[in-house]
């Protein structure tokens, strides 16, 4: 029986991949890292490349142990990536650059019922992550799932384009998308177009995924990159919504008579080094356990009261470099498998 079966983002889970804060980097100055991630900070010269400072990597890597610990408690299985390169350089002939995090496996795999789906990620950086749970990947393919990879990109210059608006600075050349453009909803899946995913991965995943999903490329939403810190489906007829980018106008039609709740004002954790890779809005991105439980960063506090007043009950945990790693705790997963089975929500 297949160890991967994940459908949807609440069903109970079972077994989840925790992601890794060792060896963290920033890469070089390099124009993927720089239309992408660090857009804002300005001056080239001012990228914190190289290792994270030791006390944030130390810190974050404490606190994922103590949600490891918590969700092997419940009963969930947890696994871990191998152990990454730091000083490690990513070259092709068409560019050369250093390593990224591990923090975020949400970002390198798609699971779609029993299929492991490697994305064509958009940061130079992080173009082999894939490696790192080559192991993990051989063991759910020898117990009966199936893997496959997109397309590798080239990853070329003229796929980023600083000079424009967010939104409109990754070309559709080639298929790229981070995993994270991702969410699942039973039959359906929407698809993110920004900065993160361009429209030509939307096309290839509904081709790799085939008539059984419809693949809905939504636009208009978040501009940046990953939808999970804008939607966030916490089970069948309640969605937790981001105010400041979703309205009644752009909201994809599947939620439409969902109950909503739209995310309260989030509590700032701050950041280390001269530029955050998130807004306050990643105390938004949260782990749906079941349909009753979900794992939110502690301090938002407003969050859990008006999750709580739906009757869903809260684990509070510390991620306090979130906005450092540009990673909460859905961000930081990758769910392997969930207790349910393919529904359309509709």
């Amino acid at each position: 029986m297949s160890l991967v079966s994940a459908y949807n983002e609440w069903d109970p889970l079972e077994e989840v991949i925790v992601g890794s804060a060792i060896g963290a980097r920033v890469p070089r100055a390099e124009r993927s890292i720089l239309s992408i991630d660090y857009h804002e900070i300005g001056d080239p010269a001012a990228l914190p490349s190289g290792p994270y400072p030791k006390d944030v990597v130390d810190q974050t890597e404490e606190e994922l142990e103590q949600f490891c610990t918590a969700l092997a408690g419940l009963g969930i299985t947890v696994r871990r990536p191998a152990p990454s390169d730091p000083d490690a350089v990513l070259r092709t002939p068409l560019w050369e650059t250093d390593g990224y995090y591990d923090h975020a496996p949400r970002d390198t795999v798609l699971v779609v019922g029993d299929l492991l789906i490697e994305a064509p990620m958009v940061i130079r950086g992080r173009a082999l992550k894939q490696a790192l749970y080559r192991d993990l990947m051989l063991e759910y393919f020898h117990s009966g799932a199936r893997w496959i990879a997109a397309p590798r990109p080239r990853l070329a210059d003229e796929t980023y384009r600083p000079e424009l608006p967010e939104g409109q600075r990754l070309a559709n050349l080639e298929p790229v998308f981070d995993a994270a453009n991702v969410l699942r909803v039973g039959t359906d899946l929407l698809y993110l177009v920004s900065d993160g995913g361009n429209e030509l991965g939307a096309r290839w995943l509904q081709e790799a995924v085939g008539p059984q999903y419809t693949v809905h490329p939504c636009g208009g939403l978040y501009t940046a990159a990953h939808v999970d810190t804008t939607i966030v489906p916490l089970r069948p007829g309640l969605v937790l919504l981001n105010p400041e980018r979703v309205t009644e106008e752009n909201l994809p039609e599947i939620f439409a008579s969902w109950d909503k709740i739209w995310c309260p004002e989030l509590v700032d954790i701050g950041f280390a080094g001269p530029a955050p890779v998130n807004s306050v809005w990643i105390g938004m991105n949260l782990l749906s356990l079941s349909p009753d439980l979900v794992v939110v960063e502690r301090r938002q506090v407003g969050l859990i009261k008006e999750l709580e007043d739906k009757g869903i009950d809260v684990l509070p945990l510390p991620l306090s470099h979130a906005r450092t790693f540009g990673g909460g705790f859905h961000c930081a997963t990758l769910d392997v498998r969930r207790r349910g089975t393919l529904e359309s929500y509709r």
